[in-house]
């Protein structure tokens, strides 16, 4: 199935129903996981809020959810810095903190959330991100413990991710083509 997206084509990638199953399965590592602990699930906006709202409904532990926005595209092209847009409301000192991402890439909004976070003295951080791209990460990251999909370094859009500000709300992922 193809699609248009503000003049630029794209293709069905990963499907809901595949993304539904990964999410089962990553909600059950969280809960075994952190079964007698009390995270706090730091989702990064905009990207984060569909995949991050429905892995919620898979976790059924104690828990707190709070938001950072960063900004680090410009269409569908990296900028060169990542821009703090909203920052941390909530205390993470000593918590287990489990960073919740839409895709990396780069890694450079990864990266700078991380740094952020540890300057607040957290007890643990984990990364689960929806999307990783192995062939496109510029940094180490030992905090990454829950994939969905790894993909191939192309430009993807639906279920939270956008082109120009647009497709976020598709429930299916697509790849430019």
């Amino acid at each position: 199935m193809k699609i248009q997206i503000d003049h630029k084509d794209f293709e069905l990638m990963i499907d809901h129903e595949q993304v539904k199953k990964k999410l089962r399965l990553i909600g059950i590592q969280l809960n075994v996981a952190y079964e007698k602990r009390v995270p706090v699930f730091v989702g990064i906006l905009n990207g984060c809020f569909m995949f991050m709202a429905d892995l919620m409904k898979q976790v059924h532990i104690a828990s707190e959810v709070c938001f950072i926005k960063m900004a680090s595209y410009e269409g569908d092209r990296r900028a060169d810095t990542v821009k703090s847009v909203i920052g941390l409301n909530t205390s993470l000192k000593g918590r287990e903190v489990i960073i919740i991402e839409d895709i990396i890439d780069s890694g450079n909004t990864l990266r700078k959330v991380i740094d952020l976070i540890k300057k607040e003295k957290p007890a643990s951080i984990a990364v689960c991100t929806l999307l990783l791209k192995p062939d496109a990460v510029q940094h180490d990251f030992e905090e990454i413990a829950y994939v969905g999909f790894e993909i191939e370094n192309d430009f993807v859009v639906g279920y939270g991710l956008d082109y120009n500000g647009l497709a976020r709300n598709l429930k299916d992922i697509y790849r430019a083509v």
